[in-house]
């Protein structure tokens, strides 16, 4: 039996555009002789829909396309995921279509009600296993998570006979490290059952999500025979045949393809895929971004023009009498380097005006932080009314590490459109622009940029030092308490220092009313701030 998984980027909503894209991947499958074609978890509507899932007339849609994808699509049995309604309640399926139409349904049954996932709020579980027969081969049928209980999934199979494949469609959505635990159940269920696995995910930008693809076969042996591309769209084809002992062999019939080469790697492809699906998805043809002279800025805007094109992207620096010679140089030097336009708007005429309409406030003053967060929101308000004016989406540029602690100005550099790294540590910031400059074989990044102590230039010899601990012991910190939900004594006895451990956590709870303020950004880590992570704003317990 020849599997195809075809991998695609779905819009969520975009009924039609998901059902031409499911179209013109069977005709690539048709013409490679595929006996059985899988597509992803919700295809057909994209995933999350979210709260489209209320919409009755929306549920009928997602079942009118899909019989319109078997009437178009009727030489290949095809397993394709979407939203349908049955005996009034609302379920996640995998519509089985033979010779022009719908022939069975199956309905999945575990759902996810954890971190990003809502699915018991919108599906209720399924309770009945479906297995089709394929050129002679029994084929189970299973949604995402169902496979990662394997014993519960050796019970619901129990009864329906040998299996020799378990076909899962899936919409799991990338951080990193999740690329070894998804091969590790995948194997493991192989093993189990002693059959093939085909697992077809989805991938592209969906909001705050990354959908990775990577979806892969593995042999009854648990091994992973191959795997499609990583954050990019692919038919992944194998042939399955099973031997006299019953054990399922795969063989892979097109070449490996390129996978990321380390973390790195991985994290930056997938910051580049969700900036430019946020960007088209969402109408938008270009991005606007600050740019400093600083290394978060340097990185953000590197990403959108690997996304975009530099054609497409906007540079605007505006600077201070704060602003070192050096880093003004800096932000010219890099939006030269990246080939995008470049828009100088110094700040000062604006920053004294305002200052002499405050001055008759009694009070005000251009000593403290009040007047530093004033030139942050001076550059917001022209950032915003450029993006008003010509229609880019306005970039952010704050990374996870300062999101945590509230070290932003808000209406101010938070404002904008759109948040790329807004769960990428500062460390990992570093990091990337060294990337940067090693797969582009050239100095994007000025080296000084990288080197450079971080420093926001609001006020004279400003360092991020001032007010925030180093950023490789802040980084551990956060670890532990945002993504590890570590209490403070627990970070304490792991080696940390008391008194910083709790200034730390001080600032991460005050300032939840400035992340619920900000835009969306890319999910990266296991835990992020958004939909991963979620305290109330008044809340007075202590770590």
């Amino acid at each position: 039996m020849r599997v195809g998984l075809g991998q695609f980027d779905a819009t969520v909503g975009d009924l039609a555009g998901n059902t031409a894209k499911i179209r013109d991947i069977y005709k690539q499958a048709l013409g490679a002789g595929v006996d059985l074609l899988a597509f992803p978890e919700l295809a057909v509507c994209g995933y999350p829909p979210e709260d489209l899932l209320f919409k009755k007339h929306f549920i009928k849609d997602n079942r009118l396309a899909v019989e319109k994808i078997a009437a178009d699509c009727p030489e290949i049995t095809i397993i394709v995921g979407f939203a349908d309604s049955y005996k009034g309640d609302t379920y996640n399926c995998a519509a089985v279509l033979q010779k022009g139409k719908i022939t069975k349904i199956y309905r999945k049954c575990l759902l996810p009600n954890f971190s990003v996932f809502d699915e018991q709020r919108y599906f209720r579980p399924g309770d009945e296993p479906v297995v089709i027969k394929v050129k002679d081969l029994n084929v189970a049928l299973t949604i995402c998570f169902d496979i990662w209980d394997i014993k519960w999934l050796g019970n619901f199979l129990k009864g329906v006979g040998k299996i020799h494949l378990i076909t899962n469609i899936s919409a799991s959505p990338f951080h990193v490290g999740k690329i070894k635990k998804r091969e590790e159940i995948i194997s493991q269920c192989a093993k189990e059952f002693n059959c093939a696995v085909s697992y077809c995910n989805l991938i592209g930008g969906q909001d705050e999500l990354i959908f990775d693809g990577r979806s892969m076969f593995a042999d009854s042996k648990g091994k992973i025979v191959t795997k499609a591309k990583a954050f990019d769209e692919d038919l992944l084809i194998a042939e399955t045949t099973v031997s006299n002992n019953e054990s399922v062999q795969v063989k892979p019939l097109q070449p490996a393809a390129e996978q990321p080469k380390d973390m790195l790697d991985e994290i930056y492809q997938a910051l580049v895929l969700g900036t430019k699906d946020y960007t088209l998805k969402n109408g938008f043809e270009k991005i606007m971004l600050g740019v400093s002279g600083g290394v978060d800025s340097a990185v953000t805007a590197a990403i959108a023009v690997d996304a975009i094109g530099a054609e497409n992207v906007v540079c605007i620096t505006m600077p201070s009498r704060f602003n070192s010679p050096d880093t003004i140089k800096d932000a010219k030097q890099l939006a030269e380097n990246l080939g995008t336009e470049l828009l100088t708007i110094p700040i000062e005429p604006m920053l004294t005006q305002y200052h002499k309409e405050l001055e008759k406030v009694p009070g005000w003053d251009d000593k403290g932080i009040a007047y530093e967060n004033l030139q942050a929101r001076i550059r917001g308000i022209i950032l915003m009314s450029l993006s008003n004016q010509f229609g880019s989406l306005v970039l952010t540029t704050g990374n996870k590490s300062e999101t945590s602690v509230g070290y932003t100005t808000l209406y101010g550099d938070s404002a904008g459109g759109f948040a790329v790294i807004k769960d990428v540590p500062k460390t990992i910031i570093y990091k990337l622009a060294e990337h940067i400059n090693k797969i582009k074989g050239r100095e994007i990044i000025p080296a000084d940029v990288i080197t450079r102590p971080p420093s926001a230039e609001l006020k004279p010899n400003q360092k991020d030092t001032d007010s925030l601990p180093d950023y490789d012991l802040l980084d551990k910190i956060l670890k532990g308490y945002v993504e590890e939900d570590k209490s403070a004594q627990q970070l304490i006895e792991s080696g940390l220092p008391k008194d910083v451990v709790y200034d730390v956590i001080r600032m991460v709870d005050r300032n939840e009313y400035k992340r619920r303020l900000c835009p969306p950004g890319i999910k990266i880590t296991p835990k992020a701030f958004g939909k991963d992570r979620r305290l109330p704003i008044t809340n007075r317990y202590g770590a």
